[in-house]
């Protein structure tokens, strides 16, 4: 039986859809509900995009602002992909993940998480930045990636902890778990210091 951690008698409430999520917030130990509203996730142009994540966590826990009770504790997230100057975004068909995938190989990219904690009164943010190193990729590599697993809910179009991080991932400097979407030992640390 794993431990159940509950600082402070927190209501923690996960405001995601995302499966990875929800079990790295599980394996930390954490007793929480899950919630999850179709919002808007555009930000400003001009953004500086090792900003975007924690600016669209912020945006996300907006949303939630008048559903929350005393003693909620509100974790909203985003993770973006970053190849140079680019923002990868979620794939929306083949095309697009292949396209996605050749980018990033041969390469190295910044995946960043951004991270909200919100209670009715109180609200703290932070990202957490991981550089990650992609081996040269084949085609057939690519296809059999994107016709097996169908990563079309994922930035830039894949998962680390998938087939394609096993054979692709040459290296990485910073945290796996913010790579599959929460810096959990930083997430840690600011839920029990909130």
């Amino acid at each position: 039986m794993p431990l159940i951690l509950n600082p402070k008698n927190y209501n923690l409430i996960l405001a995601s859809q995302s499966p990875r999520r929800k079990q790295l917030l599980a394996d930390l130990g954490y007793s929480f509900t899950q919630l999850s509203k179709d919002l808007d996730e555009s930000f400003p142009e001009n953004m500086p995009i090792n900003k975007v994540a924690e600016y669209l966590a912020c945006k996300k826990a907006d949303g939630f602002k008048a559903d929350l009770k005393p003693n909620d504790l509100l974790i909203t997230s985003d993770t973006t992909v970053c190849l140079a100057n680019e923002i990868l975004n979620k794939a929306s068909n083949e095309a697009e993940a292949k396209t996605m995938l050749q980018k990033l190989s041969g390469k190295s990219h910044e995946v960043i998480t951004g991270v909200c904690l919100s209670s009715m009164d109180k609200r703290i943010s932070f990202s957490v930045s991981t550089k990650v190193f992609f081996k040269s990729l084949s085609n057939s590599e690519i296809e059999y990636y994107i016709q097996h697993f169908k990563p079309f809910d994922k930035a830039g179009a894949y998962g680390i902890q998938e087939w394609i991080g096993f054979i692709g991932v040459e290296k990485i400097e910073g945290s796996y778990f913010n790579v599959m979407g929460l810096p959990v030992k930083e997430l840690h640390e600011a839920i029990e210091q909130f």
